[in-house]
């Protein structure tokens, strides 16, 4: 399935182009009139009767929004060399991301926040984090940590989790979003693994309502702790203008409390 769109320069650029067109449900004429450019010629291009130039191939691959790095394979199936370097994130070069990254977590503080590479391993985390993690599966937590694996599987957060099917159907929605997106045969295998983990007893059932947080408009994460139940939403924050593989695949996740007790619980933490 899908297998045109793996990072692999085995396909010609032509059926690779119309995959990722098809995946974004574009016409050649939407995609054509988007891009500026003839529908003969994306035809001629998508068939192979035509060779793009790299420069084409490149603003093809932003008009349908393709991730930096299937873009290599898109430049490498056109005969042309990769543009987008992919560093460790312990690379020199990245050192002003990796101040960025750590001075968002540590101002986080002292409600949780963590840094995912594209297939949700943990990269860092703020010392918010740690108190959370006690007690669960010691397997779970050797690294590479998966996050998502980790809030799902039953022996990590998933017994504690009190809205588990509503938070569980919000990951799964996520990350089936995130596969269509990207073609990922990594994240199409956590998605799969996700999904075969049993319900832990006695959840609660599902609202597709959810509670109301914010006048309805985020979904809340409910985690039971000794305090009681410590209710957060969550944002994502992305490098936007990111050139380097790596980069753009860093997201940092944090968690702000939803009430009032969580607030002063997370600020008791603190203290």
């Amino acid at each position: 399935m899908d297998a045109a769109l793996e990072d692999t320069p085995a396909t010609p650029v032509g059926p690779l182009l119309r995959e990722w067109r098809q995946r974004r449900r574009l016409s050649q004429l939407d995609l054509a009139a988007e891009a500026e450019i003839s529908q003969r010629h994306l035809s001629f291009v998508e068939s192979g009767r035509a060779a793009p130039s790299r420069d084409m191939v490149l603003h093809l691959a932003d008009h349908l929004d393709i991730p930096l790095r299937q873009r290599n394979a898109l430049l490498l199936a056109a005969g042309f060399a990769p543009v987008y370097r992919d560093r460790p994130t312990g690379d020199p070069g990245l050192a002003a991301a990796r101040q960025a990254v750590d001075l968002i977590l540590k101002g986080h503080e002292p409600h949780p926040a963590l840094a995912i590479d594209r297939h949700w391993n943990l990269v860092s985390a703020n010392g918010a984090v740690a108190p959370f993690l006690d007690g669960l599966a010691p397997a779970l937590l050797q690294p590479p940590v998966n996050v998502l694996r980790l809030s799902l599987h039953p022996d990590g957060l998933a017994p504690r989790v009190e809205n588990f099917r509503q938070w569980r159907a919000h990951i799964l929605a996520r990350l089936t979003k995130q596969v269509a997106n990207t073609a990922d045969k990594a994240l199409s295998a956590l998605l799969e693994e996700l999904k075969s983990y049993p319900v832990p007893p006695g959840t609660k059932p599902y609202r597709a309502d959810g509670e109301p947080v914010l006048g309805g408009i985020a979904i809340p994460f409910d985690l039971r702790a000794e305090q009681g139940i410590l209710s957060f939403i969550s944002t994502t924050t992305v490098f936007g203008t990111a050139l380097d593989i790596s980069l753009s695949e860093l997201a940092i996740e944090t968690f702000f409390p939803a009430n009032e007790f969580t607030a002063r619980v997370m600020q008791g933490r603190l203290a």
